[in-house]
């Protein structure tokens, strides 16, 4: 999945356990809209550099995939999602987000849109 946003936060590398080191970084989405959304992402291990070649506002595009996992606790059992940047690219001045080319329409969400109707003689298994 991928989603383009500006970057709003990036924090320091923690330092999880000797084999284990994570990075989060918040993505804003949405500016133009009455309600901007701010989605958390996270890097980990060797990709916790990627973000030292971006600034607070850049306009970057992000690639992640989506984690969930579950946790039984002295409550109860709880589940906790993870969004994972696996590469992060810089949108140039020139280059807009597919969702605003020639359209003027908002940026595109975490959501992914799937454009595909039962016409489509795409016989592949995936």
């Amino acid at each position: 999945m991928e989603v383009t946003g500006q970057l709003k936060l990036k924090y320091d590398t923690q330092k999880v356990s000797d084999k284990f080191q994570k990075r989060d970084f918040v993505l804003a989405t949405d500016l133009s809209t009455p309600y901007p959304q701010f989605v958390s992402f996270q890097v980990t291990q060797d990709k916790c550099t990627m973000l030292d070649s971006f600034n607070q506002g850049d306009e970057i595009k992000v690639q992640f995939n989506l984690r969930g996992r579950e946790w039984n606790g002295p409550q109860g059992i709880k589940y906790f999602n993870t969004l994972e940047a696996w590469r992060i690219e810089k949108v140039s001045a020139g280059q807009s987000a597919p969702a605003q080319s020639n359209t003027g329409m908002q940026e595109n969400t975490a959501a992914p849109v799937f454009n595909s109707s039962i016409s489509d003689n795409d016989d592949l298994p995936f």
